[in-house]
């Protein structure tokens, strides 16, 4: 990446971004719908990327990337990388059906979504992404629905590679985008990407709760291969949580909440940390 991306202060977007592409190196081509980085990566004609990259329609992602690696292959151009990059709007909502599509064929790129967990670059609006309570400008009370389990979805189309990943954890970042690269076939990652605007929450903050939403267990890393090899790398399950309360405390998005809903969080967050161990490798 260049300087001069026009991402907000404290933006998990445009850190990832960078980390992904640190793995992959220069031989890669971006394919990215409507989202926030349409707009991080500056006005035409200027990108903030150093590589190619294709501007595509919002509900596009998986069969953009599934045309542009075909043209790739056409010509000969094999060691080249395709990666859509998309929000959770349009992993979750938006492109899920392109994306399933194209896990289905298990077309030969690798799909990224940042996940700050709303519409952010349109007013932050709820998307399936949203977790229960949060406050968006369409859920002034609170979100009534769980978050969409969108791994669960992937790894149902049994691609060979799915991982999640956080801003907070970079050599962890890096190393599964080293590791989806030498895989042939449909490789989605899912990166957890704070957005200060969007979650009432201090710039300097971002990547504190981005290491909070792992070290409580909120938004695990592991990874999953052929839908059915799970493999967790953090947080160890021998190690204490913190607590889900002094990760929500910390953003406005979930000022809405009393202590009624706080423990109906932090249960959920247990039961899908017992559904976490029980997929684990033994």
């Amino acid at each position: 990446m260049y300087s001069g991306h026009v991402a907000c202060p404290g933006c998990g977007a445009s850190l990832a971004m960078r980390l992904a592409l640190k793995g992959l190196g220069k031989k890669t081509m971006l394919v990215l719908p409507a989202c926030c980085w349409s707009i991080i990566d500056g006005p035409f004609p200027y990108s903030s990327t150093k590589i190619p990259l294709l501007h595509t329609a919002f509900e596009t992602g998986g069969s953009a990337a599934s045309g542009v690696r075909a043209a790739l292959d056409v010509l000969g151009k094999k060691d080249i990388t395709v990666m859509t990059w998309a929000g959770d709007g349009g992993t979750m909502d938006i492109g899920l059906q392109a994306l399933s599509g194209a896990a289905e064929r298990n077309e030969n790129f690798i799909y990224t979504c940042y996940d700050n967990e709303a519409y952010m670059n349109t007013g932050i609006q709820r998307s399936s992404g949203t977790p229960w309570g949060a406050w968006t400008t369409t859920t002034p009370n609170k979100k009534e629905q769980p978050k969409k389990d969108i791994m669960a979805i992937i790894a149902a189309h049994k691609i060979p590679y799915a991982a999640t990943a956080s801003v907070a954890y970079p050599d962890d970042l890096i190393a599964k985008y080293k590791k989806a690269r030498k895989i042939k076939g449909t490789r989605f990652i899912h990166i957890f990407a704070p957005c200060p605007p969007g979650w009432k929450s201090l710039p300097e903050e971002s990547i504190k709760l981005a290491r909070m939403a792992v070290q409580a267990r909120s938004f695990p890393l592991y990874e999953v291969e052929n839908g059915m090899k799970y493999t967790l790398n953090r947080p160890n399950p021998n190690e204490k949580p913190i607590p889900i309360k002094e990760y929500l405390q910390r953003q406005g998005r979930f000022r809405n909440l009393n202590d009624q809903s706080t423990k109906l969080i932090q249960k959920n967050v247990d039961q899908n940390w017992q559904n976490l161990l029980n997929k684990l490798d033994k």
